[in-house]
């Protein structure tokens, strides 16, 4: 006899896999992310040809990462989510896998492997192209800088996407999780500085990505202070706020969509 496994995990993620490619937000987010960090990578090589302030192409591409590719990523991942309510698949999706918890990690588990490997790929190409473009000026690029920009620049896009999908499920709104999303990463922990718990900011998700991809004795380009930790210790605490906001959004699922 032939079992039904359409509503286990490999199937929820099978339909997950194929409902992030097929619409055009998916694209139009990757591809804006891609523009903005290469761009910003050439303007900000180019500069370095007449800046008194030397960088190298890893302290660029995070900034690109940071200043503007980290918002396409954050808004695929909100619409992930939130475009089913807006949209009412979410009746369809729920009905074909009952399993609350289990629709939400199989959004999760796709997600993941496919923001990593935007990170990587897009930080590489980034580097590669800045330093073509700066043409020997500026700071060079050693081989432990890059690999830290690049690693860290994958795992933080891929447990940002988790956050954002944990924070989807509970709001069920794109604006509403977007604001959430933004002021968690950089204005909250700012706020918390003024307020004189300065060493907390190191401990928010975003001060903590940026400290992921920020070469290890090299300052945070927000807070201006060297990270108290290793880059790998900024993705472990990525990765608990991003388990955290999981388990709550899978939680407010389960009670609320019954």
């Amino acid at each position: 006899m032939k079992i039904d496994t359409r509503g286990a995990l490999p199937g929820a993620v099978a339909a997950e896999w194929t409902k992030l490619w097929s619409v055009r937000a998916t694209w139009w987010c990757l591809a804006t992310g891609t523009a903005l960090m290469l761009g910003y990578g050439t303007l900000s090589a180019i500069a370095q040809h007449y800046d008194n302030d030397p960088q190298s192409a890893p302290a660029i591409t995070l900034g690109g990462a940071v200043y503007l590719t980290q918002f396409a990523v954050i808004a695929l991942a909100t619409l992930f989510v939130t475009s089913e309510y807006a949209g009412g698949g979410i009746r369809s999706t729920l009905l074909w896998t009952p399993v609350r918890p289990r629709v939400a990690l199989a959004k999760a588990a796709v997600l993941l492997p496919v923001l990593f490997a935007y990170g990587v790929v897009l930080s590489c190409a980034s580097m590669a192209l800045t330093e073509a473009v700066k043409h020997g000026h500026g700071l060079p690029t050693s081989f432990p800088a890059a690999f830290t920009t690049a690693s860290g620049t994958g795992g933080y896009f891929a447990l940002l996407g988790v956050l954002c999908t944990g924070i989807g499920w509970s709001l069920r709104s794109a604006a509403g999780t977007l604001v959430s999303v933004i002021v968690l990463l950089v204005p909250l922990p700012l706020i918390v500085a003024s307020l004189g718990w300065a060493e907390a900011m190191p401990y928010f998700p975003g001060i903590a990505g940026i400290n992921a991809m920020a070469e290890p004795g090299k300052p945070n380009p927000v807070t201006t202070a060297v990270a108290p930790y290793a880059p790998w210790v900024g993705l472990l605490i990525c990765a608990a706020w991003a388990t955290a906001a999981l388990l709550t959004g899978t939680t407010v699922l389960r009670r609320r969509d019954t």
